[in-house]
């Protein structure tokens, strides 16, 4: 047969052809296009693209979050961490020699603790008597715990806890002052052995209160209290937040604020205070009144001095100008 004269002996129409035993089967020119968008339509997922696009939407997010949740557990433990080291310090005496002073010196104190198995010598015996004459309840604590206690380790193995100082409000001092009255504020200093001395100081001068700031000032913890010798249980001690708004408040009150700086600009020699209320602001020994507080003061003195020495500490400069206050008001 001839491949042209076959070609033309085909029927039109419908294209057939046998598959074994002569089996005749139709296929229609429209079947494979329809079978293709059928194949697209009901089986996607057999498809590669697709399959890559199922596995980056549901996986990586999955474990770009657990990584993120890991990071966040993390970082959120640390926080607690540190806030609880920080909640376990308290106000604490640490040392043989600071412990039975304080005691001594009838500092207000809630326990006294000691480290197990620390070699009782003669100290250690003496702060537990006088901390039974005292009627304060002793604690045995490891050392780590008597670490985080005091905050350092160099305690000698005991500690006296002290209780949290109680403040005069300020309003409050200036009402129980006497007139013409003398009030003492404090700008910067940060040592608490200088404000225990000039609490100290205040007491034998006859001054009617000291006044701190809360930041940037030492407070009434348990060295200021051993430095002031037991006066600080008499002397009104009052704790503000803005030390600037005393000072307005102080003036509203009839007090003449005197600011004590070695960069003062007049001397005690020209002050004459005898009759008037004075609010006396002493600042730090290196760095002096900070500058707000000095634009509030009416007058800024020095103490004059040798040149050969610069400055003096901030609670004997205090000691000085309260004796002369006090001596021009004997008169």
């Amino acid at each position: 047969m001839k491949p042209g004269r076959a070609r033309k002996d085909r029927p039109k129409g419908a294209k057939s052809f046998s598959r074994g035993g002569g089996k005749k089967v139709e296929r229609s020119t429209t079947a494979r296009p329809g079978k293709k968008d059928d194949r697209r339509f009901e089986k996607p997922s057999n498809r590669r693209p697709d399959k890559r696009d199922d596995r980056k939407g549901f996986k990586k997010p999955a474990r770009v979050n657990d990584r993120e949740l890991k990071r966040e557990d993390r970082r959120g433990d640390r926080p607690e961490k540190r806030f609880d080291r920080r909640q376990s310090a308290q106000d604490a005496v640490a040392g043989k020699n600071s412990v039975v002073e304080a005691l001594r010196a009838k500092v207000p104190a809630k326990e006294l603790v000691i480290a197990i198995k620390v070699e009782i010598d003669e100290k250690i015996s003496e702060a537990i008597r006088l901390a039974k004459n005292a009627d304060l309840p002793i604690k045995e604590l490891p050392r780590r715990a008597l670490d985080d206690l005091t905050g350092s380790s160099n305690h000698q193995g005991v500690a006296l806890v002290i209780k949290p100082f109680n403040y005069t409000e300020f309003e409050k001092l200036i009402t129980n002052a006497k007139k013409p009255m003398m009030l003492i504020g404090l700008d910067g200093i940060t040592d608490p052995h200088n404000l225990g001395a000039v609490v100290r100081s205040a007491a034998a001068f006859g001054a009617d209160g000291v006044v701190i700031p809360e930041r940037r000032n030492a407070a009434m913890t348990g060295s200021a209290w051993k430095a002031s010798a037991g006066a600080a249980a008499r002397m009104p001690i009052s704790q503000v937040t803005n030390l600037v708004r005393s000072i307005e408040d102080a003036k509203k009150a009839g007090c003449f604020v005197v600011g004590l700086d070695a960069q003062g600009d007049a001397t005690l020699a020209k002050m004459n205070l005898e009759s008037e209320s004075i609010f006396i602001i002493v600042g730090s020994e290196g760095k002096g009144l900070s500058r707000l507080v000095r634009e509030k003061c009416d007058l800024v003195v020095s103490i004059p001095m040798q040149s050969s020495v610069e400055s003096l500490n901030a609670s004997v400069a205090t000691a000085i100008v309260m004796y002369q206050v006090a001596a021009e008001r004997r008169k």
